[in-house]
């Protein structure tokens, strides 16, 4: 039906007949003559439709989003009338013929960024016309190609996984779909293919890789999904820093076939101790160039207790974070900074704005400069490197209660000063804790997922000091979001079975959910290890998107609804009783 794509018709098809087909993006009469913006996926090129042109008629009778095939020939625009903002801006195409394919209705959306997302996703097959959400989509299949061309070339298998396959905790709810010839028995939907993938390392596969459909019955934010795209990736015979290694490597591959971006070689490397001890986060995002500093010894002996006593306390802190230029902020600007820092756990947020560095505690504004004494003062500015026209902001008490909302507060002045860098900054975080302690319900969680191996090898050892355990999990960041998480997996099934206890899982419970990988461990299971890429969350990044729900195709809301489909949605009372289940409607 077509010659070319509207987007690539150049100076070079000059004085040449081509046909075209498309969407009208735009349309103007001159009162003689007729403009056509002529829209498909490579872009926009102006037709022209002169009064003496047999189209002329039809062209009249066009308006915005009809379908149509247009003929003519390409003529170079005066240089005067060269639109550099479009591809196509030195030429138009001089309509012989306008064939309407098929006419719009009146539009619901303006097709613009100012169209709401509740009107976006109901009619998402229009907001996907826009070119902003076809180059973000486009850009996600090539990210697709990128992967599979750079794990091709390693030696990788592309292997599916189940989809129907076995509940199992991962950290969150599972769906579950009813057996329709089980009675009583569910399936559950994979919120990773993470079992599976390691028992492709017990058949010898050796290296498997997947882009996989996960799910997750979970609260939802903007880079959450109850349905999600991951990459999976499982080697057999490796230590971490092989899997961290070709990772890397992979994902500069990646960025350089995708977005022709060099990342750093190499990554950066931080052990997660560290990284909340300076950047109060597991995910630092290294465009930021402000960072926390633990200043106890230098407060530990001052008469102000919210200072002295978690400077004292091995497992507490007191951090402060230096803000240059920040003495300029209000009072008011403080208070709502204090308030930011009291939704992650702060009680309250100390500061001292420096006014004149050289004048001692005399150049101090601050509630809690009569608190300090020269020593401290003299501590705190080497430690923090203050200057004048400062601000320093000081949050104490439990270590990571702290380190968490004095890296939320970084994060957000970092951005509310316009101090993130261009760029990419990727990292390894590393040596995360094996265990996480839950308070509420007075047992550990595991950091990663139950599978991860410990830095011991040893059983008993892991069991005398979980608290302190280290993990052999890591985690690939860029721009303070996490885009992949991974860890070399336990082999031996006395250690699996170690750590199901440390987790609360007993014997039974553990051969119930989890008998088959019990059971695949006993027979030669080689050391493995790997990462899974969260490839909603990269495509948001490489295209500019704060939320992933502008990168695929047909998200959910936020209550995890699809507003085009109307799912979810009822069903039939006979559809319902063939699976052997009641539905309870209100009331019931």
């Amino acid at each position: 039906m077509r010659t070319h794509l509207c987007g690539e018709v150049n100076e070079q098809l000059a004085d040449q007949p081509v046909t075209l087909c498309g969407w009208v993006d735009r349309r103007r009469d001159l009162g003689g003559l007729v403009f056509i913006g002529l829209r498909d996926h490579a872009g926009v090129v102006q037709v022209v439709v002169e009064p003496d042109s047999p189209a002329f008629g039809d062209a009249e009778s066009l308006r915005n989003e009809f379908c149509v095939r247009i003929s003519g020939h390409v003529r170079m625009r005066p240089e005067s009338q060269w639109n550099e903002a479009m591809a196509t801006g030195k030429i138009e195409v001089v309509a012989d013929s306008v064939e309407l394919l098929n006419a719009s209705a009146p539009m619901p959306l303006l097709m613009t960024d100012e169209d709401g997302e509740e009107v976006r996703l109901k009619y998402r097959y229009l907001d996907l016309r826009r070119a902003r959400m076809q180059r973000n989509l486009r850009l996600r299949a090539r990210l697709y190609r990128a992967i599979r061309h750079s794990l091709d070339g390693k030696g990788f298998t592309e292997l599916d996984t189940p989809i129907l396959t076995k509940a199992t905790p991962e950290g969150a709810r599972d769906y579950l779909v009813p057996a329709r010839v089980q009675p009583g028995q569910f399936y559950a939907l994979p919120q990773s293919p993470q079992l599976f993938k390691q028992l492709f390392m017990m058949s010898g596969m050796d290296r498997y890789y997947q882009i996989a459909r996960c799910f997750r019955d979970e609260d939802l934010r903007a880079d959450r999904q109850p349905e999600f795209t991951q990459l999976d990736i499982e080697m057999a015979f490796v230590e971490e820093r092989d899997v961290q290694d070709l990772a890397e490597v992979m994902m500069r591959e990646v960025f350089r076939e995708t977005l022709d971006v060099e990342l750093p070689d190499p990554f950066p490397r931080l052990g997660w101790r560290e990284a909340m001890e300076r950047y109060g986060s597991d995910k630092p995002d290294l465009r930021i160039p402000l960072e926390l500093v633990s200043v106890d010894e230098h407060v530990a002996h001052v008469e102000f207790k919210v200072f002295a006593g978690p400077a004292n306390d091995d497992a507490s802190r007191v951090a402060a974070l230096r803000v240059p230029g920040g003495a300029e902020l209000s009072r008011k600007q403080l208070d709502d900074y204090a308030g930011y820092a009291g939704r992650y756990g702060a009680r309250g947020l100390a500061w001292i704005k420096v006014n004149d560095a050289d004048a001692g505690l005399a150049g101090l504004q601050s509630p809690i400069a009569k608190f300090l004494d020269d020593g401290a003062w003299q501590g705190l500015a080497g430690a923090t490197g203050a200057a004048s026209g400062d601000l320093l902001l000081f949050g104490a008490g439990d270590w990571l209660t702290v380190s968490t909302f004095m890296g939320a507060l970084l994060v957000k002045i970092g951005h509310d000063r316009e101090l993130v860098g261009e760029g990419w900054q990727p990292l390894w975080v590393t040596q995360f804790p094996m265990f996480e302690w839950d308070a509420e319900a007075a047992r550990f969680l595991a950091m990663h997922h139950p599978f991860t191996a410990p830095a011991v090898d040893d059983p008993d050892a892991l069991a005398a000091e979980p608290g302190k355990a280290l993990s052999k999990g890591y985690d690939m960041v860029l721009n303070g979001a996490e885009i992949g998480g991974g860890s070399v997996r336990i082999h031996r099934p006395e250690m699996q079975q170690a750590v199901f206890a440390l987790l609360g899982i007993g014997a039974e419970e553990a051969r119930q959910k989890f008998g088959f990988l019990l059971e695949a461990l006993r027979y030669g299971c080689p050391p493995h290890g790997g990462i899974a890429f969260g490839l909603d969350r990269i495509a948001a990044l490489m295209a500019g998107e704060e939320s992933i729900r502008d990168v695929i195709a047909f998200p959910k809301t936020t209550t995890a609804q699809c507003l085009l489909t109307g799912a979810p949605s009822p069903v039939p009372d006979a559809q319902v009783a063939e699976l052997h289940i009641k539905s309870l409607g209100d009331g019931d």
